[in-house]
């Protein structure tokens, strides 16, 4: 990412400074209204722990995972810190409760980007093409488009049912208890499952997570929130 940036950068430095300041800000936001809105789901769900361990909070500070974000910058891809959550003092069926939990983080983050189409929608800006590098144009435009890109990618990446995302959780809430359980034991392969199929479309592209599940996904969602 910051390779990608440095070359724009210097070919363009206020296009570079525009292109870094909308994924800067959108990502952050995008984060941030994901974590607290797990927070928050737990919290109405009777469980203490997230406000107790300062996560109830619309701060990014409260939410950056120190690597996760080295890895942003770098890579253009990181983490949050987990929400930590104890289904104990739900006042719901646990699995229930988890599976409400981790469907807050997605929902919130299609409506951050739902907010984010209404100045477009309404004909204020240009809504261009999702992700791409600033070239000039509408600077409100550009960071209203980086700010529904982000949310929609980061809202369908997490609904893939893969350990350590919120579709696992989702997944083990709505399965029959049978399969639940067995599906759960895919737990004890931690992230190794999700990694394998990121690599996929490193190795194949065209035929990874990215091009045939995100993708379209986020195609769909756009739609949705850009009349």
């Amino acid at each position: 990412m910051l390779i990608r940036l440095f070359d724009q950068i210097q070919a363009d430095p206020y296009q570079g400074l525009v292109t870094f300041g909308g994924f800067i800000v959108a990502l952050l936001l995008a984060f941030t209204v994901h974590e607290f809105s797990h927070a928050l789901a737990a919290t109405r769900l009777g469980d203490p722990t997230p406000k107790t361990a300062g996560r109830l909070s619309l701060s990014p500070l409260a939410h950056l995972d120190p690597l996760g974000t080295m890895l942003i910058l770098l890579a253009g891809f990181g983490w949050a810190k987990p929400v930590p959550v104890n289904p104990a003092y739900m006042r719901i069926n646990p699995r229930s409760g988890m599976a409400v939990t981790a469907l807050a983080g997605p929902l919130s983050n299609i409506a951050a980007a739902a907010i984010f189409a209404i100045p477009i929608n309404a004909g204020i800006g240009d809504s261009g093409d999702f992700g791409s590098v600033f070239v000039g144009g509408s600077v409100v435009g550009y960071f209203l488009v980086s700010g529904i890109f982000w949310n929609l990618l980061l809202a369908s990446f997490n609904l893939v049912p893969l350990v350590p995302l919120d579709g696992f959780s989702i997944a083990l809430g709505i399965l029959p208890r049978e399969a639940a359980a067995e599906y759960a034991k895919l737990e004890k392969y931690g992230t190794g499952p999700l990694l394998v199929v990121i690599m996929i479309g490193f190795l194949a592209p065209g035929l990874g997570l990215f091009s045939l599940v995100l993708d379209p996904l986020i195609r769909i969602l756009g739609s949705l929130v850009l009349w």
